[in-house]
């Protein structure tokens, strides 16, 4: 059976898609890669003839269109696992979130229910989100409508639908937001560098930090607009010295992801070489492997837009004072703004002790 992975690429209108799309094809068939796009249904649907407005209701258009992206979805999955291809990469142009934005939390939720899924299982069908943000934001004497008939958003509007599609990927365990701070060109290899990390290839460019904050006030942080909860068990194998092997469960709505992440430690970096799947089985059956030196690491995490920006706020249960937030940016000197009602300790990014590693190794209630 071929290796797949499946990933999707979303974003605020003229953000570069249409280019992407075609760079990933190109990039990745020169790797070696059987590279897959899944089309984006709403362009389907209104070149051949059905519009929105001319439907019963918007929930009904977005209902039809979310049935033919999963089942499009699902039957290009299907013809990829019996391809004598070893490495697929499946692209989706917009994924079943995206439809969120447009509209409310309740007609989303019945849409989803009625097609048989929770929103956790749609949104963990993918292995990595890739956000390719607005040229309204950073880059406005970029943003046109002129070479796209059917956009006809203002500045101001791109970039309020721009947020609202990050904040509905906001949980999503791999969310990599890829803004406009150099140029398009720039643009495009961070993307790709990216996508060549999910997939083992190479290490990308972007900097995550991390802080130590004040404990919190949760019924704030819950009621934060885009704000998502789900809770993660870690649990680091028994490996080489020179290579750190964990599995991963994450919880959301009921619904349970687990994946194998193995990564080759190269002087002060890491490299991914792996990163798999697994159903419930191989989970546990894996966890037979667990480092007996280092406890299951849990935590819950909230994940917080803001501002073009995500955010992932950790609450570990040793700790009643404090909180670690963590956001992946472009370079250390990207200025952060930090979403209100967080108060800022002190930066831990360089601190070896509250890596994921070292706080799995510390006895609980550990004063760091």
């Amino acid at each position: 059976m071929p290796d797949i992975t499946k990933i999707v690429v979303t974003g605020g209108v003229c953000g570069g898609k249409t280019t992407a799309l075609a760079s990933i094809r190109t990039s990745f068939t020169r790797l070696g890669y059987k590279v897959i796009t899944v089309p984006e249904p709403a362009t389907e649907f209104k070149t051949n003839g059905i519009l929105p407005w001319e439907c019963a209701s918007g929930e009904e258009y977005q209902w039809c269109q979310m049935k033919v992206q999963i089942t499009t979805e699902q039957a290009f999955e299907r013809a990829a696992r019996g391809m004598d291809d070893e490495k697929i990469l499946i692209v989706c142009d917009r994924g079943m979130l995206d439809n969120k934005y447009y509209m409310t939390a309740d007609e989303f939720q019945r849409v989803i229910a009625d097609l048989g899924y929770t929103e956790a299982q749609l949104r963990d069908s993918y292995d990595a989100v890739f956000h390719l943000v607005t040229a309204a934001k950073g880059a406005v004497e970029y943003y046109t409508n002129d070479n796209n008939a059917a956009r006809h958003e203002t500045v101001e509007e791109a970039a309020a639908m721009d947020d609202g599609f990050i904040e509905a990927w906001a949980a999503h365990h791999h969310l990599r937001i890829i803004d406009n701070s150099t140029d398009f060109e720039g643009k495009m290899d961070r993307l790709i560098r990216e996508i060549s990390y999910v997939l083992g290839e190479e290490t990308p460019r972007q900097t995550k930090r991390s802080f130590i904050v004040a404990y919190p006030d949760l019924a704030m942080i819950e009621a934060m607009p885009g704000c998502e909860r789900v809770e993660i068990s870690q649990t680091y194998l028994s490996s080489d010295p020179d290579t750190e092997v964990r599995v991963r469960k994450i919880g959301s709505e009921g619904w349970n992801t687990f994946y194998l992440t193995e990564k080759r430690i190269e002087g002060a970096r890491k490299r991914l070489v792996r990163r798999q799947r697994l159903t419930l089985r191989e989970y546990e059956n894996i966890l037979g492997q667990a480092d007996p030196s280092r406890r299951e690491l849990t935590r819950t995490r909230y994940c917080l837009p803001y501002q073009g920006q995500c955010f992932e706020l950790d609450i570990y249960p040793q700790w009643d004072d404090r909180a670690i937030l963590q956001i992946e940016l472009v370079s250390a000197d990207v200025e952060v703004s930090f979403p209100p009602g967080i108060e800022i300790l002190r930066e831990v990014t360089d601190d070896p002790a509250y890596r994921s590693a070292a706080l799995a190794s510390a006895p609980m209630g550990t004063s760091l």
